[in-house]
């Protein structure tokens, strides 16, 4: 059984993908164009070019799994590139909520709350 939490770490796919790949062909998208592990238990999030689409695939320790969700009016709103040249992104678990749920990501302003230091190298 396969739970999202804040727990997770979450990556976005800037460039459009193609909805028409699967379990294999999105993990070598991972592994080639996003330098991550598909089976690290991480979430990779993919939308495609009419933002209409939204693939999420992760490894749940027997198998892949992928979500899938198609809007029938609107489309996913995605975060502001930090960096225009990365092929993927780090998303927080709240922004995949936001971005699932049609909240507009520009209006959510956010108040300081305690984290824990990141170890370097990890992002």
């Amino acid at each position: 059984m396969v739970t999202f939490s804040s727990t997770l770490r979450y990556f976005l796919y800037r460039p459009p993908a193609d909805m028409r790949k699967g379990f294999d062909s999105l993990s070598g998208l991972v592994r080639s164009s996003m330098g991550g592990n598909p089976l690290s238990g991480d979430v990779f999030i993919f939308i495609n070019r009419r933002r209409n689409h939204i693939k999420l695939l992760v490894w749940d320790r027997t198998g892949f799994v992928l979500l899938h969700k198609r809007l029938e009016r609107g489309t996913f709103e995605l975060p502001a590139a930090e960096n225009a040249r990365q092929a993927s992104c780090r998303l927080e678990w709240d922004e995949l909520v936001f971005i699932l749920e049609g909240v507009a990501l520009s209006s959510v302003r956010r108040r300081k709350r305690f984290r824990l230091p990141q170890p370097a190298g990890k992002t």
